[in-house]
């Protein structure tokens, strides 16, 4: 091995740069070397500045990020998140459960408010069946006994007003029959 170093060195003895530098080249050496320290002393300055800055913006977003993604889940789930077709089931039954409200809103009277006053009552418990059954669907990964049962709450509001309304119209015809037949 050290024959082939020597060989190698024999080979290349002419080529090699043996000539003194030029004057001053030490000099000048040694002046590029502390302009590019002076030019790095300056920027490490600049850069100084923006590092706290940097890492109170990037401690800002880190909190941002972490406040979005940690946060439970606040929507609601309801027969709407389900699918499309729950969510016309959803929207029709929550107008027509308006459209009985309207009905039974415009049919109040002194005589009936007894009535009425028991209906809203039992609807409010429904309405708050129907809570308690959005967080059992969150918690329940959309369990089919879970949408039948919402469904259900459904129509069981709408026979509660349909039939406080049948009972009105029952109570109105009783109290027109007895009119007429005591005249």
């Amino acid at each position: 091995m050290n024959d082939n170093i020597e060989k190698k060195f024999s080979d290349l003895q002419d080529q090699f740069d043996v000539n003194e530098p030029n004057i001053g080249h030490q000099q000048r050496f040694l002046d590029k070397l502390n302009s590019s320290k002076t030019q790095n002393n300056v920027a490490s300055i600049n850069t100084s500045y923006w590092k706290p800055l940097l890492a109170v913006a990037a401690s800002i977003a880190l909190i941002v990020t972490l406040t979005f993604n940690l946060k439970p889940d606040t929507i609601e789930k309801d027969l709407a998140s389900v699918s499309p077709e729950m969510a016309e089931t959803q929207h029709f039954f929550s107008n027509t459960i308006n459209y009985e409200l309207k009905k039974l809103n415009t049919v109040k009277s002194p005589e009936t408010e007894k009535l009425v006053n028991d209906a809203l009552l039992r609807l409010e418990q429904l309405e708050h069946e129907y809570q308690t059954l959005k967080l059992n669907l969150k918690e329940s990964g959309e369990d089919q006994r879970v949408i039948y049962a919402m469904i259900t709450n459904f129509q069981n509001r709408i026979d509660l007003l349909q039939s406080t309304l049948l009972q009105i119209e029952e109570l109105k015809t009783l109290k027109q029959n007895n009119y007429e037949t005591t005249l």
